[in-house]
């Protein structure tokens, strides 16, 4: 594959893969709970570190793609994801062993996901960069729907281990497909700089007010989906009557599909209407979602779905266009750089918020309340605050690339 629908359509597919794993803790958080008697804190630690684990090491693995071919660090990480998914099906037997091993799928997913991005982008041959950026970091809520789907039908069926094994193995199915690409050698640096000195894509305000833009976002996306199925496991376990409505984990995957087809729809709005503009509208209405939803617990569950799967949708609408932003402001020889530093300060939100909410549940009465989750879920509003904010960084004329 030298370009174009054949490529995106491989990597697309690579991402949903590497991505079987990534979620399958937290949609099996009722399960731990149970299984390895976790605090609320010590279960945001295990959903964090994940994260934490993917921003320690997303800089040097990015910034590396700006001097061998993505792809090698590409097969890489996805046999590591397969690996930490392997080991976590053996041997995870508390939570120390899960905090380590999900600390190691971390790090795989800063060597997938950034990085299977600039092998798309190094090898797209099309016109429309933004729209195959978006439709990559748009496969990722499908990746975390088909996450969610695998954990919660597998480990219904033959229990939770085997969910982490079959992770594994598909994991390796995307490390075969990114095998089969064509080489691509990087272009050689005009202006070469240590890998880790990332000072001129801090002092690039174009793209920077995107990347602190995307912390947020991060912070926000990453603490909902850490959270969302034991908050629907909550609002389910005060219902009157239980019985035939969908379980957490189905509700959890549908939103990663309304989530795919959200992110889409943002970057097309931002292609008519302004990115900037755009982004900004999506932020607040962001935040007035996670203000109310979750003081919305003992309402009626299929209404409490409903504002879910809303506030899943809105949360997303603008995560490819801050990508693209990033991206297409990115000076051209330190793109790698700008993802690295884009990945990094997102995926560190993206720890920080899941760990934040745990310890507010445990502060406020255990997440046994609606007050309880009504003030975790404020903690997210507060910090969402500081989206559009980070926009105003932005200095060049909007319009040239959206």
């Amino acid at each position: 594959m030298t370009g174009g629908r054949g490529l995106i359509a491989a990597m697309c597919v690579a991402e949903v893969l590497t991505m079987a794993g990534v979620f399958a803790f937290l949609a099996l958080l009722p399960v731990f709970f149970a299984e390895w008697n976790l605090s609320n804190t010590e279960a945001g630690w295990i959903a964090g570190i994940y994260f934490a684990a993917y921003a320690v090491s997303v800089p040097v693995l990015v910034a590396l793609t700006d001097r061998v071919d993505a792809r090698i660090v590409y097969i890489g990480g996805a046999l590591l994801a397969a690996a930490s998914s392997v080991g976590f099906a053996i041997f995870a037997e508390g939570f120390w062993t899960g905090l380590m091993l999900r600390a190691l799928a971390g790090v795989a997913l800063a060597a997938t996901y950034m990085p299977g991005l600039k092998v798309l982008v190094d090898r797209y041959q099309g016109s429309r960069q933004s729209r195959a950026v978006t439709l990559y970091t748009s496969s990722f809520s499908l990746g975390t729907a088909g996450s969610f789907l695998i954990a919660g039908e597998i480990t219904a069926a033959f229990g939770w281990r085997w969910a982490f094994a079959a992770a594994a193995i598909a994991a390796a199915i995307a490390a075969a497909i990114a095998l089969g690409l064509h080489r691509v050698k990087p272009r050689p640096l005009a202006n070469p700089a240590p890998l880790l000195d990332f000072r001129p894509v801090f002092a690039n305000r174009d793209a920077m007010a995107y990347v602190l833009g995307y912390g947020v976002h991060c912070w926000e996306l990453f603490t909902l989906r850490s959270w969302l199925v034991a908050f629907l496991a909550f609002s389910l376990a005060v219902q009157p009557a239980r019985a035939g409505w969908p379980s957490p984990t189905t509700v959890a995957m549908i939103s990663g599909l309304v989530a795919m087809l959200a992110s889409i729809a943002g970057n097309e709005l931002c292609v008519r209407f302004g990115r900037r503009r755009v982004i900004r509208l999506v932020m607040v209405a962001s935040v007035i979602a996670a203000a109310g939803i979750g003081f919305s617990g003992p309402l009626a569950y299929g209404v409490v779905v409903a504002l879910a799967l809303v506030y899943s949708a809105v949360v997303q609408l603008d995560s490819a266009a801050l990508t693209a932003g990033a991206i297409e402001a990115a000076d051209p020889d330190r793109r790698g750089a700008t993802m690295a530093v884009h990945s990094l300060i997102g995926f560190g939100c993206g720890f920080v918020g899941p760990l934040v909410l745990g310890l507010v549940l445990d502060l406020t009465g255990g997440a046994t309340t609606a007050l309880s989750w009504g003030f975790a879920f404020a903690s997210v509003a507060v910090v969402g605050l500081l989206g559009p904010l980070a926009l105003g960084l932005r200095t060049k004329v909007e319009g040239i690339h959206s």
